[in-house]
C-alpha cells in the first residue's frame, strides 16, 4: 500500500501575509488562521519593522 506524505507549503510575504493568508483560507475548504505573531520593539535594529506589524501567519 503506498503511503502519502502530507505536503506543507511555505509561502513569504515581505508584506500583506496576514491578507494573503486570509485570501488563501477563503480559497481553501476547512483552512484557517491558526496563530499570528507580530514584531515587537526588539529587534528593531535588525527587522526594521515597525512594532505591531506582522511577522508569521500560519493557516
Amino acid at each position: 500500500m503506498q503511503r502519502f506524505q502530507k505536503i506543507t507549503p511555505c509561502l513569504w510575504f515581505d508584506d500583506q501575509a496576514e491578507e494573503a493568508a486570509k485570501f488563501y483560507c477563503s480559497v481553501f475548504d476547512h483552512s484557517r488562521i491558526t496563530a499570528t505573531t507580530y514584531y515587537g520593539h526588539a529587534g528593531f535594529e535588525f527587522h526594521g519593522r515597525p512594532e505591531g506589524s506582522v511577522m508569521t501567519v500560519s493557516f
